[in-house]
């Protein structure tokens, strides 16, 4: 099977005070999103990537341009439409203290799959075309790759979130127990029998086992394996 490594976007100005910025064009990355973005390119950089898929929004293009910009091949790039930001309709580019005092606030934290925002999509319809999506392309990527393929899917914070959830096998109504920051990177793999989640919402740390891990069998370890093959420690 693949290996899809999902990161976020880096921090923007949006970010930084508060605002929901939604689908709203022009939100850039921050100086220090763009850090963030460079320190993950750096983290994927020992990984031969097969492609780099971003959502269309600027933030998330920028991503994408840092990490493939570290890449030593020349892995396939594209724009996705389907992990696009989710369409927050009437709560777009409001400050997110405002909207907390909206009933639907308390909604989205504990029932988010009752949840369409005013004049947007609903909840359900984000993760289901975000997870068709990221399925969908991890299909045609491990069939023109192989099954030891890696790719970046650049998306955005609540589209991880459900995309995460989905694998982990929970109801979306438990999502907002996951957390996906600023330029983190989390690690799915989609076997014959069920998802893998092999990290979630990493910030730091050693990706380079990615390139020489094997596909897994499909079953699980009973146990819990013998883990990656890297030795890390240097003796």
């Amino acid at each position: 099977m693949a290996t899809v490594l999902l990161v976020r976007h880096g921090r923007t100005t949006a970010n930084a005070t508060g605002l929901l910025a939604g689908r709203t064009a022009g939100v850039a990355l921050d100086s220090v999103g763009k850090r963030q973005a460079a320190t993950t390119a750096e983290r994927i950089a020992a990984v031969p990537l097969a492609a780099v898929v971003s959502s269309p929004l600027e933030r998330c293009r920028q991503t994408a341009r840092a990490i493939t910009a570290f890449q030593q091949g020349e892995p396939q790039q594209f724009v996705e439409r389907a992990i696009t930001e989710a369409d927050y309709g009437e709560w777009q580019n409001r400050k997110l203290s405002d909207l907390a005092k909206e009933p639907l606030w308390r909604v989205v934290q504990s029932n988010p799959s009752a949840v369409v925002f005013p004049g947007g999509e609903s909840m359900q319809a984000m993760q289901s075309r975000a997870v068709s999506a990221i399925r969908r392309l991890d299909g045609e990527i491990e069939a023109a790759h192989g099954p030891n393929a890696v790719w970046v899917a650049v998306s955005h914070g609540d589209i991880i979130k459900s995309i995460l959830a989905d694998a982990l096998g929970m109801h979306l109504d438990l999502f907002q127990r996951i957390t996906v920051g600023p330029a983190s990177v989390s690690v799915v793999r989609y076997g014959e029998h069920r998802p893998e989640v092999a990290a979630t919402n990493t910030e730091s740390g050693d990706l380079s086992w990615l390139a020489k891990a094997q596909a897994p069998t499909g079953d699980a370890a009973v146990g819990g394996g013998a883990g990656n093959a890297t030795d890390q420690t240097g003796y």
